[in-house]
C-alpha cells in the first residue's frame, strides 16, 4: 500500500491544479504531457472497441489540432500557436476533464469509437468537455 501525505491537497489527483478558466487548462504544458498518454491510451482503446481487435495507435497531432479548430476552441488560444501546441491544448483539455471526475474513461471510449472520422470524434469529445467544466 502506498503511504498518503496528509498534509497534500486530498482528492485522486491532488497533483493537478485547478484552474480558473479554458484557456488556462489548454496552455499547460504539464498537463498536455499527462495528456498525450491518455489520448493515446483512450484512443487506442476506442479503436480496438470498433475493429473487435486489440489496437495501439497514437493520434496524429495534426488530427487533435483540427478538431480543436472545429469545436471553436482554437481561439482561446494565442495567435500564431502552431499544431503541435493546438493538439497539447486538445490534450491537456480531454485528460483534465477525466482527472476532475467530469467525464469517465468509458464515455471518452465510447464518444471515440462511434465515429468513423477520427477528426469528427475527438471534435464532438472536445464539445462534450468543454461542455462538463464549471469554470
Amino acid at each position: 500500500m502506498f503511504a498518503t501525505n496528509p498534509g497534500k491537497q486530498k482528492g485522486k489527483f491532488a497533483f493537478i491544479s485547478k484552474y480558473k478558466d479554458l484557456r488556462e487548462i489548454l496552455m499547460d504544458h504539464k498537463l498536455a504531457a499527462l495528456g498525450d498518454a491518455y489520448v493515446n491510451f483512450v484512443y487506442s482503446l476506442a479503436l480496438s472497441k470498433r475493429t473487435g481487435e486489440p489496437r495501439g495507435a497514437k493520434v496524429d497531432s495534426h488530427l487533435l489540432a483540427e478538431a480543436l479548430k472545429r469545436a471553436r476552441l482554437r481561439n482561446f488560444l494565442p495567435r500564431g500557436t502552431d499544431r503541435h501546441k493546438q493538439a497539447d491544448a486538445v490534450e491537456a483539455l480531454l485528460v483534465y476533464v477525466w482527472t476532475q471526475g467530469l467525464m469517465t474513461l468509458e464515455e471518452g471510449v465510447d464518444a471515440l469509437s462511434q465515429h468513423e472520422e477520427t477528426v469528427g470524434a475527438f471534435c464532438s469529445l472536445l464539445l462534450a468537455s468543454k461542455e462538463r467544466l464549471h469554470l
